[in-house]
């Protein structure tokens, strides 16, 4: 159960849940700064995880990433991104974890050379003087977005040629094969004008246009074994449909 210190906690509580699982594993890990990057970081080993509460229902089919686009290789770690829905309006401060997913990065976004910076330009406004910052804000789909058979269960994606600790042992059981295109073009920048409130993305050819990235989805033994499939959708239509969401608590 997660378990907020109040009901003004929006941000910190799923965080909280996770890392009281890691204390009891006993797993060594350090956690990261506000706005650094992933949210908990492995001793033993170089995984990192990046966490994201869903509010439920609510917003879950995207998410905003502003310190960093995702990606499954970052700083010489391996990162996943954990996934957790729990409920919108709970009854107290105590309530159940809905469902889980934990994903390799690269099920998110495949680049890992892309390197994020915030710039700024001076000289704005009537006097000269305003500084306009650059702030990236990276809106992703998540993987209740993307695949199905994952609601109310406990999920783990990986990469095809990854199987989980244990799996050896049948602890864990493939439960779906999936698969992603990378798309025709690649967006290299954009440009925004400040009359017409224009942007416009500068884009070029993906040498590597529709290169196939599989992966496999896992249950621990003695789950539900409903199957994990992709779901239908096209590359344009996460970031056109959030585009006038609000931003999750």
């Amino acid at each position: 159960m997660i378990q907020r210190v109040s009901s003004t906690d929006k941000e910190f509580h799923f965080q909280n849940w996770f890392r009281g699982r890691l204390e009891d594993m006993k797993v060594n890990f350090e956690v990261g700064g506000r706005n650094s990057y992933p949210d908990f970081r492995l001793v033993k080993t170089t995984d990192g995880y990046e966490l994201k509460g869903l509010a439920y229902p609510g917003r879950d089919a995207s998410f905003d990433s502003n310190s960093q686009v995702p990606t499954g290789f970052h700083n010489g770690r391996t990162i996943y991104y954990v996934f957790g829905r729990y409920p919108k309006d709970p009854d107290g401060n105590k309530y159940p974890v809905l469902d889980l997913v934990i994903c390799h990065g690269d099920f998110l976004n495949a680049d890992h050379e892309y390197v994020h910076e915030n710039k700024s330009v001076k000289g704005f406004g009537s006097y000269g003087d305003i500084l306009i910052r650059d702030r990236k804000m990276y809106v992703v789909p998540t993987p209740f977005r993307l695949v199905q058979g994952v609601a109310h269960q406990q999920t783990l994606i990986l990469p095809e040629e990854m199987k989980p600790s244990g799996a050896e042992k049948a602890q864990f059981v493939e439960v779906g094969t999936l698969s992603r295109r990378e798309a025709d073009e690649l967006i290299i920048g954009y440009s925004f004008d400040l009359q017409t409130n224009e942007l416009v993305p500068k884009k070029t050819a993906n040498p590597d246009a529709g290169r196939e990235h599989k992966f496999r989805s896992w249950r621990v033994k003695g789950s539900p074994t409903e199957p994990v499939s992709m779901s239908e959708l096209r590359p344009n239509d996460a970031t056109i449909e959030s585009a006038n969401e609000t931003e999750d608590e």
